[in-house]
């Protein structure tokens, strides 16, 4: 389904149609109920949290200034909400550290990979992506799903900039070398 500018919804429910934040329900849903279940491992609580963060959200909409973006203002409710949940249940949260940036590349290339149907190379990714922590699963997914930029994840996760930028570039690592290794299983 092709969806408006979330502008437009948001001026058409300031305008008094109520029923047009159905839109920008439908256009998000799935990447907060994402958010939320990435930090909280629960699909119940996810849920509770979406729709809990989607009802702040519209009881907010006025005072959304449109300085940033609707979707990076969303997902901060919605991983604030998560995080506030998390603390609720008392749960124990590994500090995040902050790390020093190298510089070097990681360019590297698969041989064989352009054999791989894409059904295959799609079992793959999944099968390293379940190799992610859940704080490295919901960076990758704001980042390449979510599409949001490094400011944004910024302003939803409350890290730094260099910090999202370094745990990205770990998490690519991280993912290189299980990808690595699947190909050469797969190669011998």
């Amino acid at each position: 389904m092709k969806y408006q500018d979330d502008n437009f919804y948001i001026d058409r429910v300031l305008a008094g149609d109520v029923s047009a934040y159905a839109g920008l329900v439908s256009k998000h849903k799935n990447l907060v109920f994402s958010i939320a279940l990435k930090i909280l491992n629960s699909r119940e609580d996810a849920e509770e949290v979406a729709q809990d963060s989607f009802l702040k959200a519209y009881q907010s909409l006025k005072t959304f200034e449109k300085k940033s973006k609707f979707s990076t203002w969303l997902y901060r409710i919605v991983y604030n909400a998560a995080i506030s949940k998390t603390r609720k249940k008392k749960l124990e949260f590994i500090p995040m550290d902050n790390y020093l940036i190298h510089n070097y590349s990681e360019d590297g290339f698969f041989p064989g990979a352009d054999e791989i149907e894409p059904e295959e190379q799609k079992i793959m990714i999944e099968r390293a992506m379940r190799s992610l922590s859940d704080d490295e699963n919901l960076l990758i997914t704001l980042f390449y799903h979510g599409e949001n930029s490094i400011e944004e994840i910024s302003n939803i996760t409350g890290l730094s900039m260099s910090n999202v930028k370094v745990r990205l570039h770990r998490i690519r690592k991280k993912l290189y070398g299980e990808l690595s290794i699947m190909m050469t299983q797969r190669l011998n």
